[in-house]
């Protein structure tokens, strides 16, 4: 999930630099939710194994 954020921040900054601001800004979207749901999932795991007793990694 965070190689496809990269993957879209590497195309919204390509957009970006020739022009496509609307694709750029679509691009940029999608970024950010990947970020946020992979942030999301990390804590949630991390919570989980908080709870089950392992120790973090």
């Amino acid at each position: 999930m965070l190689g496809y954020m990269l993957l879209f921040i590497l195309i919204a900054l390509v957009a970006g630099y020739f022009g496509f601001f609307a694709l750029a800004g679509t691009a940029a979207l999608i970024a950010k939710v990947l970020f946020v749901l992979a942030l999301i999932f990390i804590v949630a795991r991390g919570v989980m194994d908080a709870v089950r007793g392992r120790a973090p990694l």
